[in-house]
């Protein structure tokens, strides 16, 4: 299914969507590696051709749409069009985020303790910029490979939603608003392209480990922030996902298996969801 095929991953420097990308790798696909600090990349790149795989290392930046395209080009001339993508680029930031969970007075007239902020004190400039990472970050390479698997034949891409996509989590605005937004526009790319064969998933993971994770959450082996101990407590398997927790979903949707499945969102989150806090 995967041997002589091409891969374009996003975000393919991170924790998540580097293991995506050895794994396709590892099956036969040759994979583009994509992402805006090549020093990530790069490490991505030397274990797939250590194991024997194929891969391109592209910086660039998928809220450009010239870049995007470029990249587009460079895979058409490359490897003759791109047979899946992996929407994996995104994030969240620091300045976009209160330090409180619901309002207070005092963030109207300045007078929160120090270190503390308000919804009225975080930086627009930096919300905006959540918004255009999560979502332009996924509109605009969809739409630039799907040019090309319409050529193909046919195609599949996986998008990134989050368990914010369902219920936002505290403080987290900009992230939480542009999740859901991943979800209905997998929805909705999906009925517009499936004339064209192009089928467009998504997957929402839960917490996963990562060492931006650690910092905030902890980890249940040394230890866990009262809010990682809040998270595990809504989560019946007790434990941080993995990044390889992903693979059999992502290799199902991507694969033939998946053939009359399309617009959907698959939680991978150790029952997360399934737990009403009470």
């Amino acid at each position: 299914m995967f041997k002589n095929k091409t891969a374009v991953v996003t975000g393919a420097g991170g924790t998540l969507c580097s293991e995506i990308a050895i794994n396709l790798a590892k099956k036969g696909a040759s994979v583009v590696l994509v992402g805006r600090t090549k020093e990530k990349l790069d490490i991505v790149y030397d274990k797939i051709v250590a194991a024997g795989g194929v891969a391109l290392v592209y910086p660039c930046d998928v809220t450009d749409e010239k870049a995007v395209n470029a990249l587009a080009e460079e895979v058409a001339s490359r490897f003759g069009g791109c047979d899946f993508l992996i929407n994996g680029a995104g994030g969240n930031n620091v300045k976009a985020m209160p330090t409180i969970t619901k309002f207070d007075e005092r963030e109207l007239s300045g007078e929160l303790p120090e270190g503390q902020r308000g919804l009225y004190d975080i930086d627009m400039g930096a919300f905006r910029s959540v918004l255009d990472i999560n979502i332009m970050g996924t509109v605009l390479p969809t739409m630039a490979f799907a040019k090309q698997m319409v050529k193909k034949g046919g195609g599949s891409v996986i998008n990134f939603a989050s368990m914010n996509t369902y219920c936002p989590l505290t403080r987290g605005f900009a992230y939480a608003m542009s999740k859901a937004a991943i979800s209905n526009l997998t929805q909705s790319f999906a009925a517009y392209y499936a004339p064209a064969n192009i089928r467009i998933n998504a997957v929402a993971p839960g917490f996963m480990v990562n060492e931006r994770s650690k910092a905030y959450l902890g980890t249940v082996e040394d230890g866990l922030t009262a809010r990682g101990q809040s998270v595990i407590n809504h989560t019946p398997m007790g434990r941080f996902g993995q990044a390889n927790d992903l693979l059999g979903c992502v290799n199902w949707l991507l694969g033939e298996g998946s053939a009359f499945v399309t617009g959907i969102t698959v939680p991978v989150d150790g029952g997360f969801l399934t737990l009403g806090g009470v």
